[in-house]
């Protein structure tokens, strides 16, 4: 119960002071659209260019690590898939949506405010090192399938270029990709760069947390109820269960493990929306399921907290 009121009410404190402030008018939809913005444009790029410039990439990068988190992850999205199209009667592109919400968990706007707040802002790595490769290999896995889904099985010649676009053009890979060229080259920044970076780190995570409160303001939940609810259960019970059990299998340290798992644990993100807006598929259960999955993670988070060692 401690890590209940101590580590995870906080976190979703402030995602409530958003919702209210814009259920009740006190922040309008343009500020929240001007916020979000800031945070996944500007703020959260430099946070995740900062963590990978300074990451120690030998010990990092763990390949025990990313095989536990991301085979939970592409089990969900079979998961989704499957259930989506031969459960749930529906359409093949409709499916790829469902699949994606069990494929993209909130990293970053969920994992690793929890995270910090757990165990503290040096057992982020295994995090940082997820977050590093998520939004391409869950965005790669997307959009192939759906392409492909979409000429049922010849996807044509422009499919490469469709992905590497849609992944290259998304600002939070251009902050992880400069935080790589930085680290890799060994190139020193001036002193006064890396505190203005820092400045826009501090500012990131309160400001997101706040901003995804207003946002779900707009998503109602109404209907598809039974796949709703499959796709929380994909999200908060099937993908931190395989990530543990393969954790615990490889033989991950207690913090490596802990990172994969609460990673995990999270909430579709607002990634799964905006994926399913891009192609106006299942876009009631992608908005759906984000809103009362994000309110689920209050309860399987402190639940996932108790198992973890």
């Amino acid at each position: 119960m401690q890590a209940l009121v101590e580590v995870i009410l906080p976190v979703f404190l402030v995602i409530g002071f958003g919702y209210l402030a814009v259920w009740r008018g006190w922040f309008s939809d343009a500020g929240v659209e001007g916020l979000m913005t800031f945070t996944q444009k500007f703020a959260i790029p430099c946070l995740l260019f900062a963590a990978i410039a300074r990451l120690d990439l030998g010990q990092s990068f763990e390949w025990r690590v990313l095989l536990s988190f991301y085979a939970g992850a592409v089990a969900g999205f079979a998961l989704g898939l499957i259930g989506g199209r031969f459960l749930f009667a529906r359409s093949w592109e409709d499916a790829v949506a469902i699949g994606f919400c069990g494929l993209f968990s909130n990293s970053v706007l969920l994992g690793l405010p929890i995270m910090e707040r757990a165990y503290g802002a040096g057992a982020l790595s295994a995090n940082f090192a997820i977050i590093a490769i998520h939004s391409p290999v869950c965005y790669g896995i997307g959009i192939t399938a759906m392409e492909v889904a979409r000429a049922r099985g010849q996807a044509g010649s422009q499919l490469v270029g469709k992905v590497a676009r849609a992944m290259f053009s998304n600002t939070l890979i251009m902050g992880i990709a400069a935080g790589f060229a930085v680290n890799l080259s060994g190139l020193p920044l001036p002193g006064a760069f890396n505190d203005a970076v820092d400045l826009m780190v501090r500012a990131a995570l309160p400001a997101a947390l706040f901003g995804l409160g207003g946002v779900l303001v707009r998503y109602r939940p109404e209907g598809d109820m039974r796949v709703i609810l499959y796709v929380c259960a994909l999200s908060l019970v099937a993908h931190p269960l395989i990530t543990y059990g393969l954790g615990r299998g490889l033989g991950l340290s207690v913090e490596a493990l802990r990172g994969a798992v609460v990673t995990a644990a999270m909430a579709p993100g607002i990634n799964a929306y905006i994926f399913a807006s891009m192609y106006g598929h299942a876009m009631r259960v992608a908005a759906s399921s984000v809103l009362i999955a994000t309110g689920l993670t209050v309860i399987s988070a402190w639940l996932w907290l108790q198992v973890l060692p």
